[in-house]
């Protein structure tokens, strides 16, 4: 595929986004419906231009000293916890205790929430991306993201399976911990930031130098070289921002747990009640349609916006899946998807939005699930030896 051709195919599909969003404002009678599919798309090109994958960046400096992407998630997490508390001191002057800011993703803290992020941090080892980097890597071609996708279905229908039994023995009582209840405003966005910063001393400690660019043109590094970890974790941060203001906190699994919902209700495996499940913050897992929910329009824009960039950058290569890659994919999907539903989100609705948000159910996710990493990339060279 010649670059002038595939440079006029991503301007027909950022068209085709634009003429969506119209359509989804003048049709769908829902004005967050082309917020949601703009913004995905923002986010899309973004995500795929900035390389931003949580595994991919935590395996590069486990395993290579390569802390760029990892100082990019921890700008984004700053930049977005920033723009949170101007939100939220918008909205809600006063952080009273027996209140907590609109649609935030701020969930319960239990062992519930720490196993879910373990298994899903070893769900992202085994399947080789977080969900949401296999949902802009579809935009790629990546012929492992779709069953991994699959995956994650499976793995939210089972999680419905285990869900009372973990509401009745754990979830229940888990605190709903909001920092600024306990801090305030101040006090809260210092202990967020400063805990990053920390954050980023140690990795910029344990990492080798950041590699300097070299002479190149104003129009490769925007379009085909890697973004820069302050651009990327910048843009996240303010994207997240706009969201929230805007439709609702960012977070991709939502309507994968809505369509599991809906099949296993549809076949008679869905149990009767889910005690508790749609009371609780997170990335919401209620029947609704796809075409009518911001959530799906946000998770079609990451695709169409992801398929531009990567088409302009000559990383749009599609091929044929291999029974290890779809091996990968079913498994690692799986149990991401039920440490997602258990966990009530994944690196995006609960890590990235929930720490933004000072929730502390965001920061025992970063933990647990970044130790499920760790072992995952220790048994994987194990195993490789």
């Amino acid at each position: 595929m010649s670059r002038t051709f595939s440079t006029a195919l991503a301007i027909v599909v950022l068209g085709c986004a634009a003429l969506g969003a119209y359509l989804a404002g003048a049709l769908g009678g829902n004005r967050n419906l082309p917020f949601a599919l703009l913004t995905g798309t923002a986010l899309g090109i973004v995500l795929q231009r900035s390389r931003f994958c949580f595994l991919c960046n935590i395996r590069d400096f486990v395993l290579h000293r390569d802390g760029g992407g990892v100082l990019a998630i921890f700008v984004a997490l700053a930049a977005g916890a920033v723009g949170y508390f101007v939100v939220f001191g918008s909205w809600m002057p006063v952080p009273t205790a027996d209140r907590l800011p609109p649609d935030a993703h701020i969930g319960p803290v239990s062992p519930a929430l720490a196993l879910g992020s373990f298994v899903f941090g070893i769900g992202m080892v085994v399947a080789g991306s977080c969900i949401s980097a296999h949902i802009y890597r579809l935009g790629e071609g990546s012929p492992t993201s779709p069953f991994a996708l699959l995956g994650a279905f499976i793995g939210f229908a089972l999680g419905f399976q285990t869900w009372n039994t973990l509401f009745m023995a754990d979830l229940a009582k888990g605190p709903v911990i909001w920092l600024p209840h306990l801090l305030g405003y101040a006090g809260a966005l210092a202990a967020t930031l400063g805990a990053l910063s920390l954050l980023v001393i140690a990795v910029l400690w344990r990492s080798r130098p950041l590699p300097r660019g070299g002479e190149i043109s104003a129009a490769r590094a925007i379009f085909i070289e890697r973004w820069p970890p302050v651009t990327a974790g910048l843009l996240v941060g303010a994207i997240g921002t706009f969201a929230y203001l805007r439709f609702a906190p960012l977070g991709v699994t939502s309507q994968i747990g809505s369509g599991a919902r809906s099949v296993s209700g549809a076949f008679g495996l869905l149990p009767e009640t889910l005690y508790g499940l749609d009371t609780f913050r997170g990335c919401a897992t209620a029947i609704q349609q796809f075409w009518l929910t911001a959530n799906g329009h946000l998770v079609l824009g990451i695709v169409l916006g992801s398929f531009a960039s990567a088409l302009v950058a000559g990383q749009f290569k599609p091929s044929w899946p291999t029974g290890w890659q779809v091996w990968n994919g079913l498994s690692g999907g799986v149990l991401m998807g039920w440490g997602a539903m258990t966990a009530l989100g994944c690196t995006v609705g609960l890590l990235l939005s929930g720490i933004q948000a000072a929730a502390l159910a965001g920061w025992i996710f970063l933990l647990f699930c970044t130790l499920g990493v760790l072992l995952g990339l220790k048994l994987k060279v194990y195993l490789a030896k």
